[in-house]
């Protein structure tokens, strides 16, 4: 079981700065994928950005030059930089761990932590 926390959400103005933190209550090292998603209201969840334990990441294309995916193995956190923030940003932003095993058989999980609201209004 992983558990996880998000922190670093709030108001902010469009053209704004915002960083998002995910803690782990395990090693992310051990943990094939952490991403962040977002959901906004009458909308489906979507992914917003995602790093492996490998560093590669992707992003979605309404925030590819924007945002920025990072992870401190060390200290178990995955963190979200969120620049010239827009009011479409505007979600509750959720952190994911996937874990892909291989033994005894494969299989995929996926945890959630709580959301955070991020608001960006003038």
């Amino acid at each position: 079981q992983v558990q996880l926390v998000e922190s670093g959400g709030g108001l902010v103005q469009p053209g704004g700065s915002l960083r998002l933190s995910c803690a782990a209550s395990e090693s992310i090292f051990s943990i094939n994928t952490m991403g962040w998603y977002r959901q906004a209201p009458g909308k489906q969840r979507e992914l917003v950005a995602a790093i492996t334990t490998g560093g590669s990441t992707n992003y979605a294309d309404s925030v590819k030059g924007r945002f920025t995916i990072s992870r401190d193995n060390a200290k178990n956190q995955v963190y979200l930089q969120m620049n010239s923030l827009k009011p479409e940003d505007t979600a509750v932003y959720y952190c994911n761990a996937h874990i892909v095993v291989v033994t005894p058989e494969i299989d995929e999980y996926d945890y959630w932590g709580q959301g955070t609201q991020v608001t960006v209004s003038s």
